[in-house]
């Protein structure tokens, strides 16, 4: 698919060539994998449309969202966000999970879910594939026996359960290089107010809520100043605006 590209040069771009060649893991800190986010706001800035995010994108905003999957090791995402919009396998196109082979990656990325309720839905379509690994860090005693999928539970001290925690484990006992954050706000919110957030990918869909109850795509305390960020690239398709920024 392509994509017109407005920074930093004009050209027109494939998403697939562009996001291919990020090299994410020659990034990754010591201590932790290389942390991306993406997410899609209205122009209004809501990160939701009737309590789900996939209504305000369109196949632009699908092709970023697919293709930055086949690039990282691992995908995050938190408990209401995978109950909110069913998820279901990470890599559901087998030709996806032939170019992550041919690249040296996983055929998919591994799930990760962090829960201090326990509270994890394990009848969405994700935790109901067999070929689905997942991996869920607690400080709560987790019932699973109901997924088909290859799940395990990692249990942390409540008070060492923070996300910084989690990467680290995630580096270290999984060789996790890379991650990435699919939300939602609350969890993108916590990542941030922890310093771990090395890109955002943001789409700016040409679409307004009309206000509503929707968060923006952080939620959460505000950190103590802004966090500055560097545009990378910015580009357009049938109105929507893809942006990456960098943390400075």
């Amino acid at each position: 698919m392509q994509f017109r590209r407005l920074l930093p040069e004009p050209d027109t771009v494939e998403v697939g060539t562009l996001l291919s060649s990020l090299a994410l893991d020659a990034a990754a800190p010591e201590d932790r994998p290389y942390v991306l986010a993406n997410f899609v706001a209205s122009v209004d800035g809501r990160a939701t449309f009737d309590g789900r995010s996939g209504r305000l994108g369109d196949d632009g905003d699908r092709a970023m969202f697919h293709t930055l999957r086949e690039q990282v090791d691992a995908v995050l995402a938190g408990t209401n966000t995978l109950r909110a919009e069913r998820y279901g396998r990470i890599m559901m196109n087998p030709e996806g999970r032939a170019r992550r082979v041919a690249k040296g990656l996983a055929p998919e990325p591994l799930a990760c879910v962090v829960t201090r309720s326990g509270d994890v839905p394990t009848e969405i379509p994700l935790l109901q594939e067999p070929e689905a690994r997942v991996i869920v860090f607690s400080s709560a005693e987790i019932d699973v026996s109901s997924a088909v999928a290859q799940v395990e539970v990692v249990r942390i001290d409540p008070a060492e359960l923070t996300l910084r925690t989690v990467l680290r484990r995630l580096r270290a006992e999984h060789g996790v290089q890379s991650l990435l954050c699919e939300g939602g706000p609350t969890l993108f919110g916590v990542l941030t107010r922890e310093g771990v957030v090395d890109e955002l990918f943001l789409t700016i869909a040409p679409k307004l809520t009309g206000g509503g109850l929707g968060p923006a795509i952080s939620s959460g305390p505000e950190l103590q100043e802004p966090a500055p960020l560097r545009l990378d690239w910015a580009l357009e398709r049938h109105g929507s605006l893809f942006l990456r920024y960098l943390r400075r």
